[in-house]
Parts: C-alpha cells; sequence; structure tokens
C-alpha cells in the first residue's frame, strides 16, 4: 500500500487513519494521501479490488452460490420457473 503525506502527519496519526479506513469499510487500502492544512486533513484513499462474483436473488435470499444449501432448498432453486428474454418483444427488435 503506498501512503502520501502532504503537511504535518506524523506515523503514528497515518496509521490511525489508515486503520480507521480498513475498519470503517472492511476493506484493504490499495492508496492513501493525506493533505493536512492546520487543523483540517483531508484523505483520498483507494481500496483493493475485490473479485465479484454473480449475486442472484433466489427463493427469496441473495446467493453468489448455492454451496451451502441443503437438498431441499438446492431442488427448490432447480424447480423455479426461469424468466428470459428469449421471446421478448419490448426493444422492437427482430429476433433471428
Amino acid at each position: 500500500m503506498g501512503i502520501k503525506i502532504t503537511g504535518n502527519v506524523d506515523e503514528k496519526e497515518a496509521k490511525a487513519y489508515v486503520d480507521y479506513l480498513q475498519n470503517k469499510y472492511n476493506r484493504k487500502l490499495e492508496s492513501l494521501e493525506i493533505k493536512a492544512e492546520g487543523e483540517f486533513v483531508d484523505l483520498n484513499y483507494e481500496f483493493e479490488h475485490v473479485n465479484f462474483d454473480r449475486i442472484r436473488r433466489i427463493t427469496g435470499y441473495l446467493v453468489g452460490n448455492m454451496d451451502h444449501w441443503n437438498n431441499a432448498k438446492a431442488a427448490e432453486e432447480h424447480d423455479r420457473v426461469k424468466h428470459g428474454l428469449e421471446n421478448c418483444d419490448c426493444c422492437g427488435m427482430e429476433r433471428i
């Protein structure tokens, strides 16, 4: 992680800002820029990239995958009606 400090900020204070941001957002910082002017401090930061898997709403639950589901809940998902746009004329486009 890169930290850029402008102004009068010591190492202990900079670490406190890092800890605050990472704990507040529960994410790791990629970079932090601290600009101190008198009593005012500006924090410009970016978090590390988080891999994102598809999230779906299935049978009332928001899930990324069904690895931890029991057999009954997995069967419920398997049997549900899945809707799509294959036969939709909503765009006014002709489908081939």
